[in-house]
């Protein structure tokens, strides 16, 4: 059987899994791999697995896999193997193999070998060594195709937190971390530190759900001003503040990517309402709506047109791919955003 990790990591995070016979997880992401590792464990150690790793130096070393398999400790009910390497199984180890997933299957043993390899490509799994693992094991695919996907396991993680995070704080997580599973992951998990007494207080009925506020309370800074004070400012027309704010950001090392959001963000919204679209429609608090239309009221056609190349921009900076410095192009497009070029042509 093969699934995404997205299928199969929630089931596996259930008591009731099943986890004899053959695994293999192949892809890109190490850290799926190490996630789907973490997930068995607690079932191999439940059911007194013997837990051992071994890294396939060449085709021989399948044989003292399968040597593994087939020893059993006086002290332990099974052996859960973590393969890793990426040599194929000959002819015979193959057969082997097949044989090994039956009586799984069969419960003739309750073994598990788990093979942890690079994405396999479609000739590869068209290979006769990868058939025992598609007929009769378990084949989870670890690779993205596309980024609602790695939101969609971060939500899971965030639930396994006790979490639940509003649309525009996920904006803000994976614009902030660059989309980059490692960075959201870490944050989520000092959400999780942070937030421990109201979790505490919470109780295992609902998860705790945070907006974008509590997430911008997780990633510390000890600016005097935060990417929320600059966007009243921008908003406002207040280009002395906003240059101010900048300058203070920089000097207490704000993520770049943090500020970048905050300008793309209403940078956006304006677009869409000197569009005509409706400000309750695009989530403006009524709060705010004042200070968004006179936003709008500050800017031209030809103005804004010129918004989502400085935007490109400042990310080509914040990433290194341009020489100008990235704190340069962010005042820039603040200062613009508030009514006031920075350079003048």
């Amino acid at each position: 059987m093969t699934q995404s990790f997205l299928q199969a990591y929630p089931k596996l995070l259930q008591s009731s899994a099943a986890v004899a016979g053959l695994w293999l997880a192949h892809g890109d992401e190490p850290l799926l791999q190490q996630w789907l590792v973490d997930a068995l464990r607690p079932h191999w150690q439940a059911q007194n697995y013997a837990i051992k790793r071994i890294e396939l130096i060449s085709v021989k070393t399948w044989q003292e896999v399968l040597s593994e398999l087939s020893s059993l400790s006086l002290f332990d009910d099974a052996s859960a193997l973590i393969v890793t390497g990426n040599h194929k199984p000959d002819k015979e180890t193959i057969a082997e193999l097949e044989r090994f997933a039956l009586e799984a299957q069969t419960g003739v043993h309750s073994h598990s070998l788990l093979w942890l390899t690079p994405k396999q490509d479609k000739r590869s799994q068209s290979s006769k060594w990868f058939a025992p693992f598609a007929k009769y094991g378990q084949i989870i695919d670890c690779n993205f195709y596309d980024e609602r996907a790695r939101q969609q396991l971060l939500q899971v993680q965030a639930e396994q937190f006790g979490l639940r995070l509003s649309a525009e704080a996920w904006q803000l997580l994976m614009s902030h971390t660059e989309h980059h599973l490692l960075s959201a992951y870490q944050t989520l998990w000092r959400l999780s530190y942070l937030f421990a007494p109201q979790l505490a207080d919470h109780g295992d009925n609902k998860n705790l759900a945070l907006d974008i506020n509590d997430l911008q309370a997780a990633l510390v800074s000890d600016a005097q001003f935060s990417v929320f004070d600059l966007s009243d400012a921008m908003l406002a027309g207040n280009s002395s503040q906003v240059a101010k704010i900048i300058y203070q950001l920089k000097a207490t090392d704000e993520p770049t990517t943090l500020v970048l959001w905050a300008i793309a963000k209403d940078m956006r919204l304006i677009l869409a309402l000197m569009d005509g679209q409706d400000p309750q429609s695009l989530g403006i608090w009524r709060s705010k709506q004042s200070l968004y239309s006179q936003a709008c009221r500050r800017q031209s056609t030809a103005q804004t047109a010129q918004w989502p190349d400085l935007l490109y921009r400042c990310d080509q900076a914040i990433k290194g791919l341009i020489r100008q410095p990235a704190w340069e192009l962010l005042l820039q497009a603040a200062l613009e955003l508030s009514g006031k070029k920075l350079f003048l042509v």
